[in-house]
């Protein structure tokens, strides 16, 4: 796995094994306890490319007909934290939602690939929640809002190489300990390869954008004082706290 870290001032990606970061610095090499180190995004995306409605399960929790071409929709870099970050409530919205995604981390800078090829632009994968302030959805009547609030995105905690098999794995969420989601991603209605080659027709990837793959079905609201994880079969456990708007550090 791989993560990127910050010790005292400076920050560096390092390969995670077990308890210890290894770090490459060319000749030689360091090595540190994950404990003594901040775990920060695992990458840095210049643009996030979402997919809306793409469990079969979720579709049918809604009672909506399962779409005939990807729904997908954008968030900013600056909505992104990492692995222990703490979620904003903002002051404006009055329920916030937490949405279990796989998130696709592509590994070079492309365009129109082909299904058949996605597996080469792919860096790896790692866990994601899509957060949302559901009640300005509802009154924007578009997504934009209520899902680009600063820290939105909590991503990691670290990367998983493309080695693994995502065609079946247990997606979960819990909110306190307490089990909210429970899918697995055989149930996505768009697998990852028709994703790339959907999005990269579209518009160009760079290299450590972020795909986040729909969320299963029991989304549900999130309180300032919780803890919410996301975790995923063979790839780890996300976990954030919600925090008011007053109590965020400024």
């Amino acid at each position: 796995m791989i993560g990127r870290f910050k010790y005292d001032n400076e920050v560096f990606e390092g390969v995670v094994r077990g308890e210890r970061v290894i770090v490459e610095r060319g000749l030689y090499c360091d090595t540190f306890i994950l404990s003594e180190l901040e775990i920060l995004p695992p990458t840095n995306p210049s643009k996030i490319i979402c997919v809306g409605l793409n469990y079969i399960d979720h579709a049918l929790e809604l009672d909506m007909p399962i779409p005939k071409k990807p729904l997908i929709f954008l968030k900013p870099p600056s909505s992104v934290i990492g692995h222990h970050g703490r979620i904003v409530y903002p002051g404006t919205a009055k329920r916030v939602d937490y949405e279990a995604e796989l998130a696709v981390i592509v590994g070079k800078r492309c365009k129109n690939v082909p299904s058949g090829d996605a597996c080469s632009v792919i860096l790896g994968y790692t866990c994601f929640n899509d957060v949302t302030a559901r009640d300005l959805q509802k009154e924007d009547g578009q997504w934009t809002r209520a899902k680009s609030f600063d820290t939105f995105s909590p991503v990691g905690p670290f990367i998983t190489d493309q080695g693994l098999d995502i065609c079946d794995l247990s997606i979960r969420t819990r909110v306190n300990g307490k089990l909210r989601q429970d899918s697995r991603t055989s149930n996505l209605i768009f697998s990852v390869p028709e994703l790339i080659e959907f999005i990269s027709s579209i518009m160009t990837l760079e290299a450590g954008d972020i795909i986040a793959t729909g969320t299963p079905p029991g989304v549900d609201k999130l309180s300032a004082g919780d803890e919410v994880e996301i975790e995923i079969e063979g790839i780890g456990v996300l976990k954030n706290s919600v925090v008011s708007d007053g109590d965020q550090i400024r």
